[in-house]
């Protein structure tokens, strides 16, 4: 009962206009456990209770430590988050955006929710490409908001574009890879895959094996999987043109643009 309402008035917030920042939540989860029931229960409200995919956050140290998580967090993607390179979004369809540069995969066989390996999170991987995650800041207080409730939330989420996949990833260190995220021409992020928690296939695997996949009931093939983000989210303050690239893997562009008038 308290995970529905939770969901329900996650789901009103990000309706409601004008958007105004989360603060208390009815039924307001305190725990890991209690979030991620909620975010199931969101799930359900968004028809994604098989969602076509998973995001990977606070992959760095420095950001769990300040939203108070004991490691990483994941959140579901329901279809009408995923979008493919030069797309063409309102941004006002955003409330407080920010842009992340990513790797994603998509799986060629199914994760079941157990401990796994790099080894076997790479083998389970069909599709490696770059991506870009467009975040949204919903939160008023963040430190007040909680961890619990940032995972019932999504853990930022907002849409994924992701990039061609690459023919030759098998070939590519990707843990050594750089990426970069530019905005409008000018580049305003950088890191390499090491940063996803040792390497892309060490946060798969992590994944795997956490408990928002198996309060899924595990990864299934066909599923994209966002890694997390190979530098800090960078917060955006205009429309404009988004394009994150990696040596070797490729390039992925969004356009975030205003509203016709």
């Amino acid at each position: 009962m308290i995970a529905g309402q939770v969901a329900a008035g996650l789901l009103a917030a990000r309706r409601a206009r004008p958007r105004l920042p989360l603060g208390e939540l009815a039924g307001h989860p305190r725990t890991v456990a209690e979030g991620i029931a909620a975010q199931v229960a969101l799930a359900g409200l968004l028809g994604a209770s098989d969602p076509p995919g998973f995001k990977i956050g606070a992959t760095a140290a420095a950001m769990q430590a300040y939203l108070g998580l004991a490691g990483p967090a994941a959140g579901f993607m329901p279809e009408a988050s995923l979008h493919g390179t030069g797309s063409t979004l309102s941004w006002d369809r955003f409330f407080r955006p920010g842009a992340e540069c990513e790797i994603a995969v998509q799986l060629g066989s199914d994760l079941p929710p157990e401990p796994c390996t790099p080894a076997a999170a790479r083998a389970a991987t069909e599709a490696v490409m770059p991506a870009i995650e467009i975040v949204e800041n919903r939160y008023g207080d963040l430190s007040t908001f909680g961890a619990s409730a940032l995972i019932a939330d999504q853990v930022f989420h907002g849409v994924a574009i992701l990039g061609e996949p690459c023919v030759g990833w098998r070939d590519i260190d990707l843990g050594a890879i750089h990426g970069r995220l530019s905005v409008d021409g000018a580049v305003r992020g950088q890191g390499t895959g090491r940063e996803l928690l040792g390497g892309p296939f060490e946060a798969l695997a992590w994944l795997a094996a956490s408990a928002e996949a198996a309060a899924f009931g595990g990864l299934r093939a066909g599923q994209i999987i966002m890694l997390g983000s190979v530098c800090t989210p960078v917060w955006l303050d205009a429309p404009g043109r988004i394009e994150v690239s990696f040596d070797g893997l490729g390039v992925v562009r969004v356009d975030l643009l205003s509203p016709t008038p």
